[in-house]
């Protein structure tokens, strides 16, 4: 692509990008509102005002069954150890959530993920929404 091609994109892109801005807004916005953990999880994670962090995990929570156990929650994202007898299947759109939600709070590049971080990200927010979801009966020894 030449110069002059690049420069007449400019102002396309940056527009593109701040609808994808505004739209990430919306998103998180509604996450708040759909669901109550998500505030917390905001807050646990310190994630407040990175607009593609938010957007990320309100992706996520959308997906997390708290009834089910990590290692359910964990093979849906793809995070499982390779084998060779049979092909695991896994959803692509939320492994990428995940990545960007894992570098935005990281603060590092994709380049630099791995799976054993992704997995911390998971297992931190899965266990904060079955808490919330599950209220006093998910933590053990109260009283």
């Amino acid at each position: 692509m030449s110069e002059a091609e690049k420069e007449a994109l400019k102002p396309v892109i940056s527009s593109i990008e701040k609808q994808m801005g505004t739209l990430a807004r919306i998103i998180a916005l509604e996450a708040g509102k759909s669901y109550p953990a998500y505030n917390r999880l905001v807050d646990e994670l310190g994630i407040r005002g990175n607009i593609k962090a938010l957007e990320a995990l309100a992706e996520l929570i959308t997906y997390i069954d708290p009834s089910k156990g990590f290692r359910k929650t964990r093979n849906l994202l793809g995070l499982f150890k390779p084998t060779r007898e049979r092909r695991k299947i896994y959803s692509g759109h939320l492994r990428r959530a995940l990545q960007r939600l894992t570098a935005s709070t990281n603060k590092n590049t994709s380049f630099r993920l791995t799976a054993k971080k992704e997995k911390q990200m998971l297992s931190k927010i899965w266990r904060i929404y079955r808490q919330e979801a599950l209220g006093r009966l998910a933590i053990p020894a109260q009283g």
